[in-house]
């Protein structure tokens, strides 16, 4: 709920009065480009990431801005995607805020081409990048310059503009609210427009840029085969290129995040700098939540995914009094499960012992059900009327792998699983 103080449960429940006064409003503010004040406000929630909670930088600032004014953002972006596909101006290297793609098709994509490199013994550095603080620094007069040269419609440019301007906004915490403070850069995230103008904005940052190149909104990945002659230079070029794009468009990375990971036994281990700071090495990084190795072994990160299921089972397990089916399987599938299939048709294991770190925990969650412990594992499943973590993860691939078959999943051209190159045959049946 914003500050306007409107529940989303009272226009459900009033839709049948409210709507055509609701489109009446909306019109009118487009072709007017007037944006009611309620609409510029915002209560800035704090939501934690990680590190040390006294640290404010630690926390993402989560903007609860007007139900009414939601849906309005709403048509506009719907209108703002109609325009980029028909007129092909989304950035295929965005993975983020965009239909067809996700953290998965991201890990995918990058590191399809990583591992073909890797597979034929050459080798790979890796530049991970973070901007500092990008949703927040965004300026408006050159975010709204952008969207006049991508030829939007000028009525929703105008009202993108007044949207921007004069905007207010609280911290609010246990329920104190600090003083009203005015926005003067930046799109509010939490906000239904603010991720795909953020795109926009950031479209062209990759322009010029030789290497292999994925983006999750801010989060950005650089690569280059440098086992070969001119390698090393090309990656420093590149990261050259990104740093004045960055430049040009006022966004500034956060040097001490920014690492370097060395991949393949003849990689040469080469220092690169950004504003004269050597880039850290790392043997391991955290990718959109995904731990990946130098040597892109897997242990990693199912050990991480099966430990931080197992604590989330054992929550659980202390939080209700009565292990019942009925109880115990929708808080297993809403809470635990995931941390076991996150992002996994990228990561999934092959190993027999790895595959077991993951299975024991689901092992002992459907244990956990009241009448079922003195059955075997395959029995509980039967009577449960699940799978094996095994089994959905194969169900997973052949799910994925039709989506890149027959062009859901949008992937770059060249890519192994571009579905223009895969899709030889019209009668491919995934059962």
């Amino acid at each position: 709920m914003g500050p306007d103080g409107i529940h989303p449960k009272l226009l459900k429940e009033l839709s049948d009065v409210i709507a055509k006064p609701l489109t009446d409003l909306f019109n009118q503010s487009l072709l007017t480009g007037v944006v009611p004040e309620d609409w510029k406000l915002a209560n800035v929630v704090p939501i934690y990431k990680k590190g040390s909670r006294e640290e404010s930088g630690n926390y993402r600032p989560v903007s609860l801005t007007s139900v009414v004014g939601k849906l309005m953002e709403t048509m506009l972006k719907e209108r703002i995607v109609e325009h980029l596909k028909t007129h092909r101006l989304q950035d295929q290297k965005q993975h983020g805020f965009t239909s067809g793609r996700s953290c998965q098709t991201n890990l995918i994509d990058f590191f399809d081409w990583v591992t073909k490199i890797i597979d034929t013994g050459g080798a790979v550095d890796i530049a991970y990048l973070d901007f500092s603080k990008a949703f927040d620094t965004v300026p408006h007069r050159r975010l709204i310059n952008k969207l006049q040269s991508l030829s939007f419609d000028s009525n929703i440019v105008e009202w993108i503009r007044q949207w921007l301007s004069d905007r207010q906004q609280r911290v609010v915490v246990n329920g104190v609210y600090s003083a009203q403070g005015l926005v003067t850069s930046g799109v509010p995230q939490g906000s239904v427009l603010g991720p795909i103008l953020f795109n926009i904005f950031i479209s062209d940052i990759a322009e010029g840029i030789n290497g292999k190149v994925c983006l999750f909104a801010d989060d950005t990945k650089i690569c280059n085969r440098v086992d070969v002659p001119g390698g090393i230079s090309q990656m420093t070029n590149d990261l050259g290129k990104l740093k004045k794009c960055s430049e040009l468009w006022q966004l500034s990375f956060n040097v001490d995040k920014c690492k370097i990971m060395h991949l393949g036994r003849k990689n040469p281990r080469a220092e690169y700098r950004i504003f004269d700071t050597v880039l850290t090495s790392t043997s391991e990084e955290r990718d959109l939540g995904v731990i990946i190795s130098e040597d892109l072994r897997v242990s990693s990160q199912c050990n991480r995914a099966a430990g931080n299921a197992s604590r989330m089972l054992g929550c659980v397990g202390r939080g209700i009094s009565r292990r019942k089916r009925e109880v115990l399987m929708p808080l297993y599938r809403a809470l635990v499960r995931p941390h076991l299939e996150y992002c996994v048709q990228y990561w999934r294991p092959h190993l027999q012992k790895v595959i077991d770190i993951l299975e024991r925990v689901q092992r002992r969650a459907t244990k956990m059900v009241y009448g079922l412990k003195e059955k075997s594992y395959q029995e509980r499943l039967n009577d449960l009327n699940m799978y094996s973590l095994e089994k959905r993860r194969d169900r997973g691939d052949m799910i994925e792998t039709f989506k890149y078959v027959k062009g859901i999943h949008k992937v770059e051209e060249g890519s192994i699983l571009n579905g223009n190159k895969v899709a030889k045959h019209e009668d491919i049946v995934l059962d």
